[in-house]
């Protein structure tokens, strides 16, 4: 079968997405076709596949999520931007796109010529709902690796982990990202964020994103970040968080508890690919 992709990335986060809303039959992506077409050296490379398919309700689209290990999941705030564009430019006469996932329908709108903002809407902080293994308190947990301890737990859509450290470019990620993904405390593996404060305003965060690896960037990560900080007297309800690939702003809102994320959206290119489905 040959489909034809999207190639793009939100702060370099980058994804491989296909449009299938005008497709009856959808195809069967297994495990290995999913890490076929992630692999950077053989494939078209991302760090997560996108599907897009018709829905039966309102929305503009269902976007189903897959890791580069081949692991679908139920959230991603910067694939979610980049499908909010796609359907925000095909029709100029909307004002949002709804967005149905497995966390809850997001809504995306833009905010100027190049950014676009997701109502991530609540997040989770109870331990059975984001899970954990253990009903216990998420705001500081009994977590300790190397030179980081004590996380913070969140959902946004997915689970998260995030430590507050002095100095994110001393922290060997690689080493100890994928031991703490794999924490018996999150029974369905972790996203693990290292926030450095700077001011009550602006946070430095690098990612080890569950099924990716360390990426340029991840959304749910940055609004978990936001959470965890102001939970913990670090920062505001608004802040800017710098991630490898550029800059995202979030805002807690005190009036319904809802998550804003904004940050831009980039088209890399498009083609089509052959896949044996």
């Amino acid at each position: 079968m040959r489909l034809k992709f999207l190639k793009m990335n939100g702060l370099g986060n980058d994804f491989v997405i296909f449009d299938l809303r005008q497709q009856a039959d959808l195809p069967y992506f297994s495990v290995e076709t999913v890490q076929n077409i992630c692999d950077r050296r053989n494939g078209i490379g991302c760090d997560q596949m996108i599907v897009l398919s018709s829905t039966e309700g309102e929305e503009d689209t269902f976007m189903q999520i897959y890791n580069a290990d081949g692991s679908e999941v139920d959230a991603c705030g910067n694939a979610t931007r980049c499908v909010a564009q796609l359907i925000l430019q095909e029709n100029t006469t909307k004002n949002e796109a709804h967005i149905k996932t497995n966390a809850g329908v997001l809504v995306g709108t833009s905010s100027s010529a190049e950014l676009i903002q997701i109502d991530m809407g609540e997040p989770v902080l109870e331990a059975h709902k984001i899970p954990l293994s253990e009903n216990i308190d998420t705001t500081i947990l009994p977590i300790e690796l190397g030179t980081v301890k004590n996380p913070t737990a969140v959902n946004m859509g997915n689970p998260h982990m995030v430590f507050f450290v002095d100095n994110v470019d001393e922290v060997d990620i690689p080493k100890i990202g994928p031991i703490l993904e794999n924490h018996p405390l999150y029974p369905e593996r972790a996203n693990v964020s290292f926030a450095q404060i700077k001011d009550p305003g602006y946070i430095r965060l690098r990612v080890w994103e569950r099924g990716a690896g360390i990426t340029g960037a991840c959304g749910t990560a940055a609004c978990a970040t936001a959470i965890s900080a102001n939970i913990r007297g670090f920062s505001q309800r608004t802040v800017k968080i710098e991630l490898d690939g550029g800059l995202l702003t979030i805002e807690w809102k005190a009036s319904d508890n809802h998550v804003l994320m904004t940050g831009d959206a980039n088209l890399n290119f498009q083609g089509e690919i052959e896949l044996d489905i």
